[in-house]
């Protein structure tokens, strides 16, 4: 333990130290949950496969490596291509490290010893990976457990452990995954230390862009500018995600940015600008929209939208606490949007109504919110027992669990007007009938808008990690002082 004290990832200046007692932490926890576990022997060994080092199709040119998640959760390992073990009875910690060759030196860098490894990440034990089978078979497992499991996100499921000569090893692996991805699901202190830091630094990198964004920009110089301020400010290599810079129209597209739509429309006086950008620190990341309008003034259309999406949001914020199921914060923010919107004039009838015939979903396909850590999509959504709801916008909730104090998650209610989900509706005479089809007329190729923050479940209630410009006044009031100063990058 002393050694994992003394071990800390720091990239200098003012970036945040991490100690490798976090990882030591959290292999701690997992070994508690799984001694608990009566499915588990006496002498069990937990044996994790990190990334490895990828190319560009078929070239030499390297992808900039990020480790693979639950890897780092547990070791906090940069390098590519290891493994790692843990003994649950013990809590002794194994790294594997590619013997590498002489040609490495040459290229890519000094090549050190399994002693500076076993400093760095503060470990009990550093071998190469070619010797992975004889250490193991040194401790006379009685099984060896292995990471396989559905991320219920993406479908995908995780790459298992796989060493020559594993066969001669009784292997499990089922048990490690529920456990593994449960424990993620609720954070420790020093991991909320991080998930502050990439918070503020990307809450700054926001305010910075806000700042500089004018009509005639185009929406990727913008991206542009929040990758460097993370880089540059927050040491953030990596983005949480593919960065989200829609604008006028684009603001409607949920995930607009990608290589079909790079984020490449020129901005244009009167729009709105719906900026979805994450930054990510030591792997942990961040997952935070701001709505605006690009030339500093809310049109009256603009502001209605956005303060019933605000309200909609704050409701959340007050009902957050212990014992709250997400489902029903989903369905707080959908009854908010139907009242405002019933205001506005877009809507008309009663609310209880609209509920019924799932309305809200036409103006918010999206679930409320995620899980957010060292994924942003972050795991342990549906573990068994909870079920997914098969209905209109709750459907896309990426959980439906009851809250817990520690867990990490996104408040991201929007309105949208989305042409293919709203010739949907008025071509459905149960949700057409709610739907003043002169008003919405004029709110076709509105785009939308979006309000994101990051917030932690604590004892009573939650805490705010984001720290940006919210209310009209406010997103007014910075803008209107950003135009007083240059607006460059």
């Amino acid at each position: 333990m002393a050694a994992s004290l003394r071990a800390t990832f720091w990239l200098g200046n003012e970036t945040l130290r991490v100690s490798a007692a976090l990882f030591a932490l959290n292999r701690t926890r997992l070994c508690d949950r799984l001694r608990a576990n009566k499915a588990v022997p006496q002498n069990a060994i937990v044996v994790l496969q990190g990334g490895e080092q990828t190319n560009r199709y078929c070239t030499d040119t390297s992808v900039v490596f990020r480790q693979e998640s639950y890897f780092h959760w547990t070791f906090g390992v940069t390098e590519a291509d290891c493994y790692g073990a843990i003994e649950v009875d013990t809590g002794n910690t194994i790294l594997f490290i590619p013997r590498l060759p002489e040609s490495y030196a040459v290229w890519m860098g000094k090549i050190h010893p399994p002693e500076y490894y076993k400093e760095k990440y503060g470990v009990n034990e550093v071998h190469y990976t070619d010797e992975i089978a004889c250490v193991l078979a040194s401790k006379n497992p009685s099984v060896l457990l292995t990471l396989r499991g559905i991320n219920t996100d993406s479908g995908s499921v995780t790459r298992e452990a796989s060493f020559d000569k594993i066969s001669q090893f009784t292997v499990n692996n089922t048990i490690l995954h529920p456990e593994i991805a449960e424990c993620r699901v609720i954070k420790t202190d020093m991991e909320l230390e991080v998930l502050r830091y990439t918070n503020k630094i990307s809450s700054e990198a926001h305010k910075e862009v806000m700042k500089a964004a004018k009509p005639g920009m185009k929406e990727y110089e913008l991206e542009s500018l929040f990758q460097h301020y993370c880089y540059k400010q927050g040491g953030m290599r990596h983005t949480s995600y593919t960065c989200i810079c829609g604008s006028g129209n684009n603001s409607s597209v949920l995930h607009y940015g990608h290589a079909g739509a790079p984020n490449d429309k020129t901005i244009e006086d009167g729009d709105l600008c719906l900026f979805d950008m994450g930054g990510e620190y030591y792997c942990y990341g961040s997952d935070i929209t701001c709505t605006f309008p690009a030339n500093g003034k809310f049109t009256s259309d603009q502001k209605a939208i956005y303060e019933a999406v605000y309200r909609s949001s704050r409701a959340v914020f007050s009902s957050i606490k212990p014992g709250v199921a997400w489902p029903e914060m989903h369905r707080l923010a959908d009854r908010v949007h139907l009242e405002e919107l019933t205001k506005i004039g877009i809507l008309h009838g009663n609310v209880e109504d609209m509920v019924t015939v799932h309305l809200g979903a036409i103006f918010m396909p999206h679930g409320l919110g995620h899980f957010l850590g060292i994924d942003v999509h972050d795991v342990g959504g549906y573990p068994e027992g909870v079920d997914r709801i098969d209905l209109p916008g709750l459907r896309s909730l990426r959980t439906a669990r009851t809250l817990l104090q520690g867990m990490v998650l996104t408040v991201e209610p929007g309105i949208y007007f989305i042409d293919h989900v709203l010739d949907q509706a008025l071509a459905n005479p149960a949700q057409a009938c709610f739907i003043n089809q002169e008003v919405l007329a004029r709110f076709r190729n509105f785009g939308g808008v979006r309000i994101e923050d990051d917030i932690v479940v604590t004892a009573s209630g939650m805490e705010l990690l984001t720290c940006v410009p919210r209310t009209v006044a406010e997103v007014e009031a910075f803008l209107s002082k950003a135009q007083g100063s240059t607006k460059s990058f």
